[in-house]
């Protein structure tokens, strides 16, 4: 596993790369691909959401569970698919409720959310890679214990944070952010299974909070 991510993460991260969970978490990346296993997203794209959005610049904070595990899908944004791949359900209902919140924003034919992750917003999913065509085959692995210190010290180190929770998993996120200093924003999963997710307002929440803190607001078009 080739490790490319920002200079401020590894200054943040650094030590974490030596630990033995992330040790076998390499040994485990590679004995996958020994088996002629696919592994998304490709290597480049592994720590993508770090790279397009170091520490200095975090804004706001999204957090998915895992990678999509289909053909050309995952580039290492949560909830984000590379242009060409049709938009997955979860993130047709996060732009359908970003036509009701946010005035003007017109449904993209792309699920491409890399404009976010470069104005500050952090697409983080907990486990950083999957096996093609297995959700979840690279759970319980050694990802979330990255993920989760990334989350608390991010969290440690900022002031004035938004976190949007969205679904029980990305709440249980919720343990690691001192609520005195960050804002937290909690509303059920997008996914179609879900209920109660449209109509949560949590875009245009995040640019009124980001606004009164005198911080850019995002723009949620992509």
């Amino acid at each position: 596993m080739a490790i490319q991510i920002d200079e401020s993460w590894k200054e943040l991260l650094g030590e974490e790369f030596e630990k033995d969970y992330m040790v076998q978490l390499r040994a485990f990346l590679k004995a996958e691909k020994e088996e002629g296993k696919t592994i998304y997203p490709p290597g480049s794209l592994i720590f993508n959401a770090f790279n397009h959005t170091p520490v200095s610049q975090v804004k706001a904070v999204i957090i998915g569970q895992d990678p999509y595990h289909g053909p050309g899908q995952a580039h290492g944004l949560s909830f984000s698919v590379q242009r060409g791949v049709p938009i997955p359900p979860s993130l047709r209902n996060i732009f359908k409720e970003l036509s009701t919140d946010i005035p003007g924003f017109k449904i993209p034919d792309h699920g491409d959310l890399t404009k976010w992750a470069d104005q500050g917003v952090l697409l983080l999913n907990a486990t950083l890679t999957v096996r093609a065509g297995v959700a979840g085959s690279h759970q319980n692995k050694g990802w979330e214990q990255f993920t989760d210190t990334a989350i608390r010290k991010l969290a440690d180190q900022k002031q004035g944070l938004v976190f949007l929770l969205w679904g029980k998993f990305a709440q249980s996120k919720a343990a690691y952010i001192d609520t005195n200093k960050h804002h937290v924003l909690k509303a059920p999963h997008p996914s179609p299974l879900a209920q109660g997710f449209l109509g949560c307002q949590h875009f245009s929440k995040t640019n009124v909070i980001l606004g009164q803190q005198g911080n850019r607001p995002i723009d949620w078009q992509t």
